[in-house]
């Protein structure tokens, strides 16, 4: 078996290999993966934070070793916060910039380094996530950051996200690893009878007219959600489902609320 871990700021994974195949999720920087399967240009991986399965450019691969990847299963996880994050190779000022959601493998914040494969990292920025404390306010604070990013299908960045793609990392950088899509968010923690039980960080999932769980948000406070739909926004949510406060209309049919945060 053969492993690897992103050295990229963002590796699209795609749903078939070819370029033109849907992408379905994105790798994000520090993020490892087993190779299942290679091709000539490309390789199937299977994500080790949330299991998700898809194709990626073989160009955009970057090995680690067996020993070198247990590792990075037994360590704390660090996360970045901040929207954007300039990181610099240690002795090489060429500067790149990774997203929010990006893991930091060996992180040392004394020295602010950390260090992927045999290289060794600086970061400039402030918010990395250590612990669980405060997770409704981590997360509520994360989301708001986002506001007015473009929704993009299979996206996990503030350049583009989708619905279960802007949960899964809000949570990530709360310290909780939640699946990516939103079916499988929804099987998790304990219902919610009424929308005036849900607290700041609870999740609500909406089904389309065949009942099928289509759409995933995050609510903010008392009749307000915020959600990626056309890009991350904030409106009101009841029993009925999301009013568009645009529009005036409901947009999104209310399927079931979600409580996964243990307070």
């Amino acid at each position: 078996m053969r492993y690897g871990i992103s050295n990229l700021s963002i590796v699209p994974v795609h749903s078939e290999p070819r370029e033109k195949g849907e992408m379905c999720t994105q790798i994000l920087f520090g993020e490892h993966y087993t190779i299942l399967e290679e091709q000539a240009k490309w390789c199937r991986i299977k994500l080790e934070f949330d299991g998700y399965e898809g194709w990626i450019d073989r160009i955009m691969v970057n090995e680690v070793d067996e020993q070198s990847f247990a590792q990075l299963s037994d360590i704390p996880q660090i996360v970045t916060t901040d929207v954007f994050n300039i990181v610099q190779q240690a002795d090489n000022y060429t500067n790149f910039l990774i997203v929010a959601g990006s893991s930091l493998p060996h992180f040392d914040p004394v020295s602010r380094t950390f260090q992927i494969g045999e290289v060794i990292y600086n970061i400039l920025g402030h918010n990395i996530s250590k612990d669980r404390q405060g997770v409704r306010e981590i997360i509520i604070d994360n989301a708001l950051k986002y506001f007015n990013s473009p929704y993009l299908w299979g996206g996990r960045s503030p350049f583009g996200i989708d619905c279960s793609g802007f949960t899964q990392v809000l949570y990530k950088m709360a310290g909780l690893s939640i699946p990516r899509d939103a079916v499988q968010q929804s099987l998790l923690g304990d219902n919610l009878s009424f929308v005036e039980e849900a607290l700041p960080g609870d999740l609500a999932f909406f089904d389309n007219e065949d009942g099928a769980i289509v759409h995933v948000g995050i609510i903010w406070e008392k009749n307000k959600i915020i959600h990626s739909s056309g890009k991350v926004r904030i409106d009101n949510v009841d029993h009925s489902g999301i009013y568009n406060i645009d529009t005036k209309r409901y947009t999104h049919q209310m399927r079931l609320m979600r409580r996964i945060i243990r307070d």
